[in-house]
């Protein structure tokens, strides 16, 4: 009589037990290593991730670069049309490496109620993203608005004179979301 007769898993099916539970745990493992594997993805490639609303950047005594130009063109974008307008003060700026500038953001709450916003940033192209610093930003804490209340919001920043040469134009974008309602969940 075989073995599968008696109700005993035979030697091949053994093997194949075997080879999904390894399968099985290898997949649990690899779960895990997602995030810290993103995370260095994120980090190496230059693409923003949660790091890229890090705290203020120090200010360190850097070299201005006088004999170049980069373009810093700002972008809004908020997919909550009915709740926020947000908008850049200016489209673009024409900027030495290495010197600090600001500029703002304008921020509405269009809604009746209190609302807490919250901007995200991004720098493209994504190899430009380790080059430019925000020594002061918006982005850095949540904002709280009445009903119907508008503010201007800063951005201290400079481009880091490391900046590669074949970067002539970086586009800093703030994505602007609500957070729940004040008082509400």
């Amino acid at each position: 009589m075989s073995s599968e007769q008696d109700g005993k898993p035979g030697k091949g099916n053994r093997g194949l037990v075997a080879r999904l539970t390894l399968a099985s745990v290898a997949m649990f493992g690899f779960g895990f290593a997602l995030v810290p594997l993103y995370d260095v993805f994120c980090e190496v490639t230059g693409i923003s991730s949660s790091s890229t609303t890090r705290a203020a950047a120090e200010p360190v005594a850097l070299e201005v670069d006088y004999d170049r130009k980069v373009t810093v063109e700002f972008v809004a974008t908020t997919n909550q049309r009915d709740i926020w307008r947000f908008t850049p003060e200016e489209t673009r700026m024409r900027v030495h490496p290495g010197k600090l500038y600001t500029t703002h953001y304008l921020a509405t709450n269009l809604d009746e109620r209190d609302r807490m916003g919250h901007a995200v940033p991004d720098v493209s192209p994504a190899g430009a993203t380790r080059y430019v610093q925000k020594v002061e930003c918006f982005c850095f804490e949540e904002q709280l608005f009445a009903g119907e209340e508008s503010q201007r919001m800063p951005v201290l920043f400079y481009v880091d004179p490391e900046l590669p040469r074949n970067i002539g134009t970086v586009t800093l974008n703030y994505s602007f979301f609500a957070q729940d309602v004040v008082g509400e969940k």
